[in-house]
């Protein structure tokens, strides 16, 4: 489900460093503690993508688990978090549309929303991780979702061709990782890549 606001069309380009590939072939996992739903220190931005687990999943940054609703598509999903359940839009992808008001179902739109059921289901724990803006202009929570054995969904979506990239400023901590996952799954022919008319960027 495509966000109302201004892309930027970069690319991660020089960005993209043996750490990040690392990452993205080590099979879409984040190791070590999961991360709770707050921002990501300065700190924790600038070491991400340079090899082994995300600095923003530090041990001191543990946090509550959410749990799974249900799914809206293959972007967004409704959390449980504490007492409240939140619509959740996932940073940095966008998969087809299949619930756009007056909009057909877009191609390798279903599987996509299937494939994000199978990896969290209703029911399932989860953790979040945001960026630097918190919603958007739906009134979405913003956020990266990692589960219990580390695995990033944003990340396994694009790398088996069910999402593309999206890359929205100043929401780039993953910007890197995510473009490196899509180069990949572009160049094997891989879900939509394969399936599809080539993506609008």
């Amino acid at each position: 489900m495509r966000a109302a606001v201004t892309r930027s069309r970069s690319r991660p380009g020089a960005l993209v460093t043996m750490g990040a590939m690392l990452f993205v072939l080590g099979g879409c996992r984040a190791p070590g503690p999961p991360a709770t739903v707050g921002p990501p220190s300065a700190e924790a931005a600038a070491e991400v993508g340079t090899g082994g687990a995300p600095a923003a999943l530090a041990p001191e940054v543990a946090g509550a688990p959410a749990t799974v609703q249900r799914i809206v598509d293959g972007d967004t999903l409704v959390l449980r978090l504490g007492d409240r359940d939140d619509r959740v839009r996932l940073i940095g992808i966008d998969t087809p549309e299949t619930k756009k008001p007056d909009s057909p179902v877009e191609c390798f739109g279903p599987e996509a929303a299937d494939r994000l059921a199978s990896l969290a289901p209703p029911g399932a724990e989860v953790r979040l991780l945001r960026d630097v803006e918190e919603r958007d202009d739906y009134d979405r929570l913003l956020a990266y979702l990692f589960l219990p054995d580390g695995d990033f969904v944003n990340l396994r979506m694009v790398a088996e061709g069910y999402a593309t990239t999206l890359r929205i400023e100043p929401n780039v901590t993953f910007a890197p990782e995510l473009g490196t996952a899509e180069s990949a799954a572009s160049r094997a022919g891989l879900g939509l890549w394969g399936a599809c008319p080539a993506p609008k960027r």
